[in-house]
């Protein structure tokens, strides 16, 4: 068998072998790609009637609309005129999307290896307005986790094809070169006015700029002709970028070893000015005044098993510094309003901490029974994704509380 992937332990490198059945073969599961040409790959985004979600990922406010991300299928839209009723009015069929961000009612997607643009100035007409090609170099969609040492690539052409899936097969295969894993490898490339997403996002608009976090790129877009985006730079950022928050004239950039920091003097040409290393593990960040806030996450493809937030000073940003750690469960999106914070604490829920002490937190509520991944807080209400449902809550004095509940499915 040729042209087989070896998954390799914290290794983005890709190894092929020819192998030969011989007495030391040892059977294996090995994914087999399942292709469509690139053509109807991008023929293939439709505008369609609400439907059921099949994986809730990342989640996007602009004005009375939510957007919320099925992971690598497309955007549902929600209109949330009425927070204790919202209605699920359409969905953007967008293979390969994990990202969006909307800025003048256009909306910008990522499109397996293309970044695509819809006009949402009629919502009852949404249509896409414009696309730019081969912006994205690593969209290939992961084998089944937990199941696959190899991929055959033998009979996939990238120049003119896509992945859209895998078959497994066992097989033979002649020898293992290092530690072989079940991990995925590749990136997951989580009217007027901009809108806003979570601390999952990896796209993030600056006036007429998107900022585009990939796995170890920081991309920027021009996008004052939203028909015709036009990429301005992409940088090598660092490796296992994760996510990007843009606060006040700085980017932070949320990696697998720790949080960068950019400059936006020039905002077409992003300058970083410091790093800010942390144990291994999956990093999203936001900010306020002098302090970001870090959810450190382990285990799975995140490293070592440390599960924590921490407090960062970033008053000096050539010299930030951790000034305190907080033990967390399995933290993943967090976000920052006047005196609160809120952490996504996986199955441990949403916990609210008081900031009126910084860097010294207290918690100071707490709702469980609900599995959580991402939040955005709004100047009204707090968004909250997790678990293929749409909690809200509003701000009452020093209280948070419970709007609605939607389930997405």
């Amino acid at each position: 068998m040729k042209n087989l992937l070896f998954v390799l332990l914290l290794s983005p490198l890709f190894l092929f072998t020819s192998c030969e059945e011989d007495s030391d073969d040892e059977f294996t599961t090995v994914a087999v790609p399942i292709t469509q040409s690139i053509a109807d790959f991008r023929a293939s985004v439709e505008i369609q009637a609400p439907r059921e979600i099949k994986e809730s990922g990342k989640i996007y406010a602009w004005q009375n609309y939510i957007f919320v991300n099925d992971k690598n299928e497309g955007v549902h839209i929600i209109n949330n005129t009425d927070p204790f009723n919202p209605v699920k009015v359409q969905f953007l069929k967008i293979p390969r999307n994990t990202d969006v961000a909307i800025r003048n009612n256009m909306l910008y997607a990522n499109n397996g290896m293309d970044l695509v643009v819809f006009d949402l100035s009629d919502m009852n007409a949404i249509k896409e307005a414009g696309r730019v090609k081969d912006i994205f170099p690593n969209y290939y969609r992961n084998p089944p986790p937990g199941q696959v040492s190899f991929v055959d690539f033998e009979n996939f052409d990238h120049n003119t094809e896509v992945i859209i899936g895998y078959i497994t097969e066992s097989r033979k295969i002649e020898y293992a070169r290092g530690d072989l894993v079940n991990e995925p490898f590749f990136s997951e490339a989580d009217g007027g006015g901009s809108g806003t997403g979570g601390s999952m996002a990896r796209f993030t608009i600056n006036e007429e700029l998107l900022y585009i976090a990939e796995e170890s790129e920081l991309s920027v877009v021009d996008i004052s002709n939203p028909s015709n985006p036009v990429e301005l730079s992409s940088e090598y950022a660092g490796w296992n970028i994760e996510t990007i928050f843009h606060y006040q004239d700085h980017l932070y950039l949320g990696s697998a070893t720790g949080m960068y920091i950019y400059n936006l003097e020039n905002p077409e040409s992003p300058q970083q000015v410091s790093f800010l290393q942390h144990v291994l593990g999956c990093d999203p960040v936001v900010v306020k005044d002098n302090y970001a806030y870090v959810t450190i996450r382990g285990g799975n493809n995140c490293g070592q098993n440390f599960n924590q937030l921490d407090v960062v000073d970033v008053s000096d940003k050539n010299n930030p510094r951790i000034v305190n750690s907080y033990e967390m469960n399995n933290p993943f999106g967090l976000g920052v309003k006047d005196d609160w914070l809120f952490v996504c604490d996986g199955d441990e829920g949403l916990k609210i901490f008081d900031t009126k002490n910084t860097p010294d937190l207290s918690l100071v509520d707490q709702f469980t029974n609900i599995n959580t991944y991402d939040v955005i807080p709004l100047d009204d209400k707090l968004l909250m994704i997790g678990d293929n449902t749409l909690s809200q809550y509003s701000y009452k004095g020093n209280e948070v509380n419970l709007i609605s509940t939607f389930s997405l499915n």
